[in-house]
């Protein structure tokens, strides 16, 4: 049976894509449009997948980048490449905080995301009740502004 047959298959599908790194909400909704999602189902489904791993990076990312080091120097160099990327996007964020995390997860642009904003708040050591919100919003805001373009972008190419 094809996946991406039944609305539960479709709706499975989107939440599985939107929380992979890098590809995050940013490819799961003009996926889920393209493949005849509901455009609000799309967005909604997103923007909660995206959001499943945040607490989990934000808790234990620090412990699992401990043990990986201790396994292979490939990944001791994969977790000071990752490590070094987060400690780039901290500057802004530590100097407007709240707001600086939520930019940095908006803006949907390689690098950024939910991803990289929960690591950067591990990073910075930033408590879960400060960091989850500004995360949060930031996720809706980038399904906003995924949801525009894809919806402009699709609107220009059916019309």
């Amino acid at each position: 049976m094809n996946l991406w047959g039944s609305l539960f298959g479709k709706i499975i599908t989107t939440f599985a894509i939107s929380m992979v790194p890098i590809i995050e909400l940013r490819g799961a909704i003009p996926i889920a449009v393209a493949n005849g999602l509901n455009f609000w189902v799309a967005i909604v489904v997103s923007i909660v997948g995206n959001l499943v791993p945040v607490p989990f990076i934000i808790i234990f990312i620090r412990k699992i980048f401990a043990w990986l080091r201790t396994k292979s120097q490939w990944l001791n160099n994969l977790v000071t490449k990752l490590e070094l990327r987060a400690e780039k996007k901290s500057a802004s964020v530590e100097k407007y905080a709240f707001w600086g995390l939520f930019i940095l997860v908006a803006i949907p642009l390689p690098g950024t995301g939910a991803w990289t904003g929960a690591l950067v708040a591990a990073m910075l050591e930033m408590p879960m009740k400060r960091a989850f919100p500004a995360i949060a919003l930031g996720v809706v805001g980038a399904g906003i502004i995924v949801a525009f373009v894809t919806y402009g972008a699709g609107a220009l190419l059916f019309s």
